[in-house]
């Protein structure tokens, strides 16, 4: 099995003469040490207002494809979205599903079922949607941009294709009429990480831009009394329901807490333009003005939406709405976030919060089964770590792989079986190693063996026949080894230093806590030692621990893990609040220690 080694611990560097310029501009001391350390250097760059968004015309083929959506409604053609079944593409299909209806469109939509079409436009699904419904258009959100043969079926069938996506090309495109893709070639769209939700907003904003243009904003509903702002001359959103020529337009900022979520619920980094969508769902969420649907998913986990926050969306909302995708149907997810009907949002959420829990059982299982797997088997100084079992379940192998990245510092995949004679996999990489275009290397060196794949730099899908496993992890290895240095598989945890124990307060936390943090944009991580007062096993997983530090004591927890802490311990921890019996308290969540 490859090594535990400790980890390295370092400290982001900021640059003194930045960190004095953002205090100069009005930034705590303590957050513009932070900011500084993560390249920000003006507040412009923390800047939260749409206003700030990117330029949509920037994105390639947009307004075309705007153009042809305004076309398709004004002649009422039927529209049908093909969905993802994760979070991104729940949050995608329902921007979709509420501006089109808004604008007037026939729109309706179909979400693979993940254990019976697997991911994407496939010719199976294209087939599905032409005998239930005859579309005239589909419109892919969050996958279509290696969808060759689903777009051509669709072709053959006469019905036309419009591909949203944000995922990495291949060499070619699919014969689509129109695609939109930050990361296609061509595209100088500044914004390269904008997630699958980010893109189909995009595409609303340029449509009703469109539509606007034409006089054809005629939504069926008033405007909202609440914030009728003035209408600028050419606004990347319009504010509060503002008027046009041809009616009321559609208020698309109201969308943006469906953006917030999918945008943290993928994963991608939050870049300034991110960091924008995700605050101003923020905003709109702590304000109350959300979807039903994501109302009721805060209840159901009991968190109060006043106080949410990114890490909210991402641990506490996502994974609810992931769990129909991953167990059942992510058609129930959609429903959820489409309804306005309250009480069936309710109940939806009700049942995503029983999948939820059905999913962290199996994945309890299936890591630990995973954990066996590698302590027993004979991985030596392997670079990565590719597991199969066939009880596995295939919802959750995303998630085991994670956390076998995150433990032994590998790329690793997890598969489970698929369509008969195939099994699917799902992969999480470290830094050190492109997962999506180390996959492309291995389907050039070894023609056949990957039947398709597709995914990100930190993350990846593929589909295998169940025979070439072990070819497969052998091919997987020798590209991962030739493209991955030593210092790649040394983990190292990057930290802001020490915090002194007058910062250990209840506001400090809270002033830490209120910027938008996500991959890309890490959150607060501090290293400092301790003396260990106390501790107890909590939940029979975690390690609850009382701490002395500078004169003052500070409870802190390390989840998922059991073993006793040393007397004296360096600790990397994120300081948050923890909330209890209605008293507010500083709590340490613990990710690495070691004995000092």
């Amino acid at each position: 099995m490859p090594p535990e080694a400790a980890p390295a611990i370092t400290t982001r560097r900021a640059r003194p003469d930045v960190v004095e310029h953002l205090v100069s501009e009005g930034v705590q001391p303590l957050l513009a040490r932070i900011f500084a350390a993560r390249g920000v250097t003006s507040m412009r760059y923390l800047a939260s207002d749409l206003e700030q968004l990117a330029a949509p015309d920037s994105m390639l083929n947009l307004r075309a494809m705007a153009g042809l959506l305004a076309n398709a409604i004004a002649s009422r053609r039927k529209l049908l979205i093909v969905a993802d079944y994760d979070a991104d593409g729940a949050t995608a299909c329902a921007v979709g599903m509420r501006a089109l209806r808004a604008f007037g469109a026939a729109v309706g939509y179909l979400v693979p079922n993940r254990f019976e079409y697997g991911y994407g436009l496939s010719p199976e699904i294209v087939r599905l949607a032409h005998a239930q419904s005859s579309p005239d258009i589909l419109i892919t959100v969050d996958n279509g941009i290696a969808s060759f043969e689903g777009v051509a079926e669709a072709n053959r069938l006469g019905m036309e294709v419009l591909i949203t996506d944000h995922h990495l090309p291949a060499d070619r495109l699919p014969e689509a009429v129109c695609i939109i893709n930050p990361n296609q070639p061509g595209c100088t769209f500044p914004s390269k990480h904008l997630a699958g939700v980010g893109v189909m907003f995009y595409l609303m904003l340029a449509l009703r831009a469109e539509l606007r243009k034409r006089g054809a904003l005629n939504p069926p509903y008033p405007p909202s009394s609440k914030g009728g702002d003035a209408n600028p001359s050419n606004p990347p959103l319009a504010k509060g329901g503002a008027q046009s020529a041809g009616g009321f337009e559609p208020n698309l900022a109201d969308l943006l807490p469906l953006v917030a979520l999918g945008t943290v619920a993928d994963v991608v980094a939050l870049d300034h333009n991110n960091r924008i969508l995700v605050q101003q769902g923020l905003n709109r969420i702590r304000a109350g003005r959300m979807q039903p649907g994501i109302a009721a998913m805060f209840q159901v986990a009991a968190r109060d939406p006043v106080r949410a926050t990114a890490r909210d969306l991402g641990f506490t909302v996502a994974p609810r709405l992931n769990a129909a995708g991953r167990l059942t149907d992510m058609a129930l997810g959609i429903e959820c976030l489409i309804t306005d009907d309250a009480e069936r949002a309710c109940a939806i959420a009700v049942e995503l919060d029983r999948l939820n829990r059905e999913r962290r059982a199996i994945q309890s299982n299936m890591h630990d089964e995973a954990m066996t797997a590698v302590e027993g088997r004979h991985f030596d100084d392997s670079c990565t770590l590719s597991l199969f079992d066939p009880a596995w379940h295939q919802g959750v192998v995303g998630i085991v792989a994670g956390r076998i990245k995150d433990r032994y510092h590998r790329p690793a995949i997890a598969f489970a079986r698929g369509n008969p004679g195939e099994i699917r996999g799902s992969g999480r990489s470290i830094p050190g190693l492109h997962l999506r275009d180390a996959l492309d290397r291995v389907a050039v060196l070894h023609p056949g063996l990957i039947l398709k794949f597709g995914g990100h730099a930190a993350a990846a899908g593929l589909t295998l026949r169940e025979s070439d496993f072990d070819r497969f992890r052998q091919a997987f290895e020798e590209t991962a080894l030739s493209l991955l240095t030593p210092a790649d598989l040394e983990r190292v945890i990057e930290t802001d230093g020490t915090l002194a124990p007058g910062e250990l307060t209840s506001d400090s936390v809270a002033l830490l806590s209120a910027p938008v943090w996500g991959h890309g944009f890490p959150a607060p991580r501090f290293c400092d030692e301790f003396e260990v007062t106390a501790q107890r096993v909590v939940a029979e997983k975690h390690v609850k621990l009382t701490l002395a530090h500078g004169g003052q004591r500070v409870e802190a927890i390390r989840f998922n893990f059991l073993e006793a802490a040393p007397r004296r311990i360096r600790a990397v921890y994120q300081p948050t609040l923890n909330e209890y019996n209605g008293r507010t308290s500083v709590q340490l969540n613990i990710e690495h220690w070691e004995e000092a």
